[in-house]
C-alpha cells in the first residue's frame, strides 16, 4: 500500500472460485478469466500466458513478474520496484542441463523447430520485460510443439520459455530467476519453509547470500522474492517486516 499507480496486480484463481477479497484489499477485483490448471501439464504454461495477455492490456505496464502465494518479497517495494525499472534485461532462469532431467526430456519430434542445441530449462518464475511478455502470449510456432512433445517427465512450465527465450531472444534475458528456491533437497519438489523455520538470519542469507551480475555490475542483491513459504509463516514474518524493510509500523 502506499506506492498506487506504479503497479497492477493480476490473479488467476481456480475457475470454481467465487470469492472476492475486501474492498481494501489489494487483491480486490483483481482475478483474471481462468481455466482448470494441473501440475506438470501445459495448463500451468496456459495460464502463465493468460496472465501475461491481460497485464499487456494496461499500456503502462513494462515489467512483468510471476509469483505465486506461496513466494513473498524480499526487499521494501521501491527496492523491487527500482531494481526491475532500471534493469537492462529479463529475470528468467534459463541453462542447457545435460542430465536426464534436462536434455534427456528433449522430445525429436520437435525437430527441426526446437533443436537439441536450443533446449534449456529453468524456473517458472520469471520476471520479463514488454517485448519479452509480446513474444511470449503471440508464438503460435514454438508453444504447439511444446504442448503436444513435452510431457511427464518433461515438464512444460520448466522449459518453454526458457527455450523460447534462448531461441527469439537470448541477449534480452539474464539466465538467472530472481526468485530464490531451495532445491538441495531431493525430489520434485522445492523445500517448504513453515513457521519455526523463519527467522531474520535465514532471509538476511537469502538476500545477500549471493553473488550475481546486474546491468554489468556484480552485486549481492540477487533474489528479489522467494519460496516455498507455508502460510504459517506469516505472523513470524510480518513481525520482521518492519526492520527487514527498515519502515516503522
Amino acid at each position: 500500500m502506499g506506492h498506487e499507480g506504479l503497479y497492477s496486480i493480476y490473479i488467476h484463481t481456480s475457475p470454481e472460485f467465487i470469492g472476492e477479497p475486501p474492498v481494501t484489499s489489494v487483491f480486490y477485483k483483481r482475478k483474471i478469466p481462468s481455466k482448470p490448471v494441473h501440475w506438470g501439464s501445459a495448463t500451468m504454461v496456459d495460464a502463465e500466458r493468460r496472465l501475461l495477455a491481460n497485464a499487456l492490456l494496461d499500456h503502462a505496464n513494462e515489467r512483468f513478474v510471476l509469483l505465486s502465494e506461496a513466494c513473498i518479497p524480499l526487499f521494501n517495494f521501491t527496492t523491487v520496484y527500482n531494481y526491475l525499472i532500471d534493469a537492462e534485461q529479463s529475470f528468467i532462469g534459463s541453462f542447457d542441463d545435460p542430465r536426464p532431467t534436462g536434455r534427456g526430456r528433449y522430445n525429436k519430434q520437435m525437430s527441426p523447430r526446437v533443436s537439441l542445441a536450443d533446449w534449456r530449462k529453468g524456473s517458472q518464475w520469471f520476471e520479463v520485460n514488454r517485448n519479452l511478455a509480446i513474444e511470449i502470449i503471440s508464438d503460435d510456432s514454438y508453444y504447439p510443439l511444446f504442448r503436444n512433445y513435452c510431457n511427464p517427465p518433461c515438464y512444460v512450465d520448466e522449459h518453454y520459455v526458457p527455450t523460447l527465450v534462448n531461441i527469439v531472444s537470448p541477449q534480452l534475458n539474464t539466465n538467472r530467476s530472481i526468485t530464490w528456491v531451495d532445491w538441495s533437497r531431493p525430489g520434485p519438489h522445492p523445500r517448504e519453509y513453515v513457521k519455526r523455520d523463519v527467522s531474520m538470519a535465514l532471509l538476511n542469507q537469502i538476500r545477500q547470500g549471493s553473488k550475481c551480475t546486474y546491468n554489468g555490475r556484480t552485486t549481492s542483491i540477487c533474489f528479489l522474492f522467494a519460496r516455498k513459504f507455508h502460510p504459517t509463516t506469516l505472523e513470524p514474518l510480518l513481525r520482521m517486516t518492519p526492520l527487514l524493510f527498515g519502515f516503522n509500523v
